[in-house]
């Protein structure tokens, strides 16, 4: 058993260890205490020595920059200073000048009131001396001069006369040279190359072997392409070539571009040919439209329309008395330029005029009318400019001549039509017979196609199965021949090949 003493030296123990405990602890913790707080009241006075220094840093900077901007301002005054000197020695400057010019002003007008004077001083004096010469001789000034003026007249009478001949004939021989040189000058800034007879076209193949499959089985192949076309394909002994014959350019061309199509092709049969035939139509097309803007370009006139250099670009397939429209109507633009340079007209416009005079030819076979007529609608209906239509109007004569250019179009018209070889009477007078042929035969009802070949010597007429059987055919040929007979004037004879074809196509699926 522990005894109670013990137990209170035990408790005694523990509240000595307490105590002493707590005094440790205290003193350890001053210790901590005073450790901080130095290190604190180190900090401080090291942030109040840097803001000491930055202050210091801070002032030396503003007065720098103070130094500065007074340095700045007293350049700036000493420029303004400088500036006000110039501005007021410039307006002394001008200020004496002001004086001046005022003096000078004074002067002139000292002067011009002093010549003033004198002229009305000179015209009393001859008033008076007119006056005086009135009343010693009892005229009138007008008299006088009359009576004077009879008298020369009568004494040089044949003397005046006589010049004004020679200056009459001296000015017409002056105008003709003068006239004679522009148009030489003229023709000489454009030499074009003459228009030939030309009715047949030439193919050339790649072997005579190609012939026999041109012309086909029991002669199908060339038969379907001439009346695809309208043309008549010649095969001769020509080596390696054959010849397509026709009056209509057009024709001619589709069969040209379709034969070689072919060739190149190696398929020749029927529905190949119809394919060919058919495409080459189509790039005839693309073909005309390049033609026109080619011609514009080289006249140098823009922005017309699309459609309305189309319709420009067909006369390139249409001649007059065997001269190429289109080329005609180029060289009159670039004749009607040089001639208007000459004489300082306008040159834009007598070009443009020259270009489009001859528009209405590319449909004058479809629309009734002259092709003056035709074409200034086809103008009017484009927005093409009146001055224009006015001026391509008169080539002719159907309308009066309102400008200068008119007349110069009317001129370019005339050289280019009428110089030697530009034009061929027979050979428009051959081609109007064949086209007489062709619409003589196309007015009968039932008849789809017409084409004249062999020189006009052939006409083919391709009527409808639909509406015209084998013996109406029959008919119709020899009503053609008889109309032939009547109405048209031929040499030799002419034959009429009436063809009735029935094609029926059906489709396997």
């Amino acid at each position: 058993m522990v005894s109670v003493a013990t137990i209170i030296a035990v408790v005694l123990a523990l509240m000595a260890g307490a105590l002493l405990g707590y005094w440790v602890r205290q003193t350890l913790a001053k210790q901590q205490a005073g450790t901080i707080e130095a290190k604190l009241e180190r900090l401080i006075n090291s942030a109040k020595q840097e803001a000491r220094e930055i202050i210091l840093k801070a002032k030396d900077k503003s007065n720098e920059i103070l130094e500065e901007v007074k340095k700045e301002e007293k350049d700036k005054i000493s420029q303004l200073r400088s500036a006000e000197q110039r501005i007021e020695k410039k307006e002394q400057t001008l200020e004496w000048k002001n004086n001046e010019a005022e003096k000078k002003i004074q002067e002139i007008q000292v002067k011009a009131q002093k010549i003033k004077d004198l002229q009305e001083e000179v015209t009393k004096i001859r008033e008076e001396e007119s006056q005086k010469l009135e009343q010693i001789s009892q005229l009138s000034r007008e008299e006088a001069q009359k009576r004077i003026l009879e008298t020369v007249e009568k004494d040089s009478q044949e003397i005046i006369l006589e010049r004004v001949k020679k200056m009459e004939r001296e000015g017409a021989e002056e105008l003709e040279k003068k006239a004679r040189d522009i148009m030489s000058l003229a023709m000489q800034r454009y030499a074009a190359s003459q228009a030939a007879e030309i009715s047949s076209t030439t193919v050339s193949l790649p072997s005579d072997e190609m012939k026999g499959r041109i012309i086909g089985k029991e002669g199908r192949n060339i038969k379907t392409l001439e009346k695809l076309t309208g043309v008549e394909i010649i095969v001769d002994e020509t080596p390696e070539a054959i010849i397509i014959s026709g009056f209509d350019p057009t024709r001619r061309q589709v069969a040209k571009l379709a034969l070689e199509k072919l060739i190149a092709d190696g398929r020749i049969q029927p529905a190949k040919i119809e394919e060919a035939v058919e495409a080459a139509k189509n790039e005839i097309g693309k073909k005309i439209q390049e033609a026109g803007e080619v011609a514009c370009f080289d006249a140098g006139v823009v922005g017309l329309d699309p459609k309305l250099v189309k319709i420009f670009g067909r006369l390139c397939f249409r001649t007059s008395f065997g001269q190429n429209v289109l080329l005609h109507s180029l060289e009159v633009a670039h004749l009607s330029a040089a001639i208007a340079a000459e004489l300082g007209a306008n040159v834009e416009l007598a070009k443009k005029a020259g270009l489009l005079h001859d528009i209405g030819k590319a449909v004058d076979h479809q629309i009734e009318g002259s092709h003056v007529d035709i074409g200034k609608m086809i103008l009017e209906k484009f927005n093409i400019s009146p001055e224009v239509i006015k001026t391509m109007q008169a080539h002719h004569g159907e309308y009066p001549f309102e400008n200068l250019e008119s007349i110069i179009v009317q001129v370019a018209d005339a050289i280019s039509s009428s110089r030697p070889g530009a034009r061929k009477d027979t050979l428009e007078a051959y081609l109007k017979r064949l086209k007489e042929l062709e619409d003589l035969a196309s007015s009968f009802p039932g008849v789809e196609k017409v084409y004249a070949i062999q020189a006009g010597r052939e006409i083919r007429v391709f009527v409808s199965p639909e509406k015209i059987d084998d013996i109406s055919a029959r008919k119709l040929a020899k009503q053609i021949a008889d109309r032939i007979q009547d109405d048209l004037n031929y040499p030799g004879e002419i034959k009429v090949v009436a063809i009735r074809e029935t094609r029926v196509i059906e489709y396997a699926r």
